[in-house]
């Protein structure tokens, strides 16, 4: 094995006070505020680059506005889908009453406020609802899910996120009749019925910096969002080899990926709206651990062939099976093999892969699905890396090593010990 340092798109210029005030400022939101009226700031579960900052400066602006703003969890059923859950949720993200000066509402509550026709009936917290006005915040980006021309972002968190469990739950549901375009469809009558007064779409760069951040007015968030995922994806990191026999996956979790591990990165997907496999075309995934700030939530794991007893022993079962449940998604919670150690789950993807010898291997081991720079790959990628521009190989080849527990080092442990110029 190798390490190969990738090359990733990475954004430059301004820093984020400057990117998100300069965003803010070209709003002419002024005649549509009236001094002292509410606004509920929606945030979601996931992690965002720098999304405590980009949240402050927004409560900034709008109180300068003479509005007095307070923060709303919009994250379905995440946090085990209970108020208590949500609110920890924020807080891992850095988002607390204590540091961003206004109060946290954190409940359950929601009311129906419409139905797309032929399909789901539309619920949105109560909470922002009493609110004179609503704005969201959230990263546009591929789904982990679907395909269409609005995925991930402003308005997925308006249908699906503004109505916690119960409307998440219900969008869900109705998705496996409807697909997920209806989240198009919910978003407009959104829109056009409850007072939102701006958005804010954040794109990052292959790093999981943050590229772009542009505040949008509610008439043009559906339109604008078409627009940004296609910049969204252009930027998205991958792994730069196809036909892989092995994927060593770290990390998996709900802070790195609403399935623990994006398969936009992995090419593998299972899910009653229909499985997909595409690259880079993994025979086996082995998962090795949980994200500590999973908070116990291992969606996703189903997805993996092989993972640890570590890993297992570290799950809440009853936030993952809510957050499968509501999702639909029971498949992504199925415990797989599993076994004590590292190098057991290794020998056992090994001997299930179809080859005579493990030299023969294409192994790629990477930390998570959003830390892609780094790769850990077996000597059969080296024509590979010689064709690719883009990639450099950083140390000597050496044998996979493990502890005396029989367990890989850390990923970060070896680059700069075996660092050589090649």
């Amino acid at each position: 094995m190798a390490f190969v340092k990738q090359k990733l798109h990475k954004s430059g210029g301004k820093d984020l006070s400057a990117k998100i005030l300069s965003a803010l400022s070209s709003l002419p939101i002024s005649n549509s505020i009236k001094p002292e009226e509410t606004v509920a700031v929606a945030v979601g579960s996931r992690n965002i680059s720098k999304i405590d900052g980009i949240l402050y400066y927004c409560l900034s602006f709008l109180k300068t506005k003479g509005l007095k703003p307070f923060i709303i969890p919009a994250m379905g059923s995440h946090g085990g889908a209970t108020s208590d859950g949500q609110r920890d949720v924020l807080a891992k993200l850095g988002i607390t009453e204590s540091a961003m000066g206004v109060p946290v509402v954190s409940d359950m509550n929601v009311e129906c406020i419409s139905e797309v026709p032929k399909g789901p009936k539309i619920y949105i917290s109560k909470a922002a609802l009493k609110a004179d006005h609503i704005v969201i915040i959230n990263r546009i980006k591929n789904h982990t899910k679907f395909r269409a021309d609005i995925e991930s972002g402003l308005c997925k968190m308006l249908s699906i996120g503004l109505g916690k469990a119960k409307g998440a739950a219900e969008f869900h549901q109705c998705a496996i009749k409807n697909s997920f375009r209806i989240i198009e469809d919910a978003a407009k009558i959104i829109i056009n019925k409850c007072n939102i007064l701006f958005g804010i779409a954040l794109l990052e760069d292959g790093f999981g910096d943050l590229a772009h951040a542009e505040a949008i007015l509610p008439s043009s968030i559906i339109e604008r969002e078409k627009i940004l995922l296609k910049d969204a994806a252009a930027m998205m990191g991958h792994i730069p080899f196809d036909l892989l026999d092995i994927l060593i996956i770290d990390y998996i979790g709900k802070n790195i990926s609403g399935i623990g591990m994006d398969s936009n990165i992995t090419g593998r997907h299972r899910d009653i709206l229909g499985d997909f496999y595409t690259a880079p075309n993994v025979k086996r995934i082995f998962v090795r651990e949980l994200s500590s700030d999973s908070d116990g939530n291992a969606h996703g794991i189903g997805l993996a062939d092989f993972t640890t007893k570590r890993l297992v022993n570290a799950l809440d079962f009853k936030k993952t099976y809510t957050n499968a449940i509501t999702a639909i998604s029971p498949e992504k919670a199925a415990i797989p093999i599993h076994f004590d150690t590292d190098r057991e789950s290794l020998e056992a993807c090994s001997k299930t892969i179809g080859l005579n010898s493990t030299e023969e291997a294409r192994i790629v081991r990477i930390k998570d699905t959003a830390t892609l720079e780094l790769l850990q790959v077996s000597k059969a990628l080296l024509p590979d890396i010689l064709s690719n521009p883009n990639l450099k190989q950083i140390t000597e080849w050496t044998p996979f090593q493990f502890d005396n527990n029989g367990n890989l080092p850390e990923l970060s442990a070896f680059p700069s010990s075996h660092s050589k110029r090649l």
